[in-house]
């Protein structure tokens, strides 16, 4: 449990350096917050569509409603810390923080070639735009794998340009300590 709030006792901490439990517990914890929040929307909204009063069912409706604004919310006053968490990941491996926009470059490239090729009303610029957005938006895939790949690899062992060792190891002890 101690991992899974830190991301929050750091909520906009994008020094230093944070190991791989203290990422993924983060993770963890708002994919639960997020999967508890479905099953109240399922529990809200089933059992009055299930029943089919027109009555009960716009009941049911303006609580789903509440249900995700709450949830809106929390997904608001969890972006910092989860922007931050993934920054100090990056900073354990010796990545620069900016590594977290690699897959959007490209998906805005996309995005802009596939309107820029429509918006000239030609067929050849309209295909070449169609074109050039889905490669642009595989190279976005695979850069959010390789981000991905990144989350799971081992931190720098001993200090780097990021700050200690969040476990604890120096560059001359090369036995990892888990505390």
């Amino acid at each position: 449990m101690h991992y899974m709030l830190m991301p929050l006792r750091r909520y906009a901490d994008f020094s230093g350096r944070s190991r791989r439990m203290e990422f993924w517990m983060w993770k963890l914890f708002v994919f639960l917050v997020g999967m508890a929040f479905s099953v109240v929307m399922i529990a809200v909204g089933g059992a009055s569509l299930a029943g089919g009063d027109p009555e009960s069912i716009a009941a049911a409706g303006g609580s789903m409603m509440i249900v995700m604004l709450v949830y809106l919310l929390f997904g608001l006053a969890v972006f910092i810390p989860d922007l931050a968490v993934t920054v100090r990941r990056l900073h354990d491996t010796n990545r620069t923080g900016w590594w977290i926009l690699a897959p959007f470059v490209p998906y805005a490239v996309g995005i802009a070639a596939v309107v820029g090729g429509a918006s000239t009303g030609a067929q050849d610029g309209a295909t070449a735009g169609g074109v050039v957005g889905l490669v642009a938006m595989l190279v976005a895939v695979v850069l959010g794998i390789v981000l991905l790949v990144f989350m799971f690899l081992e931190g720098t062992r001993g200090p780097n340009r990021f700050g200690p060792d969040p476990k604890g190891a120096t560059d001359g002890d090369h036995r990892r300590t888990f505390a």
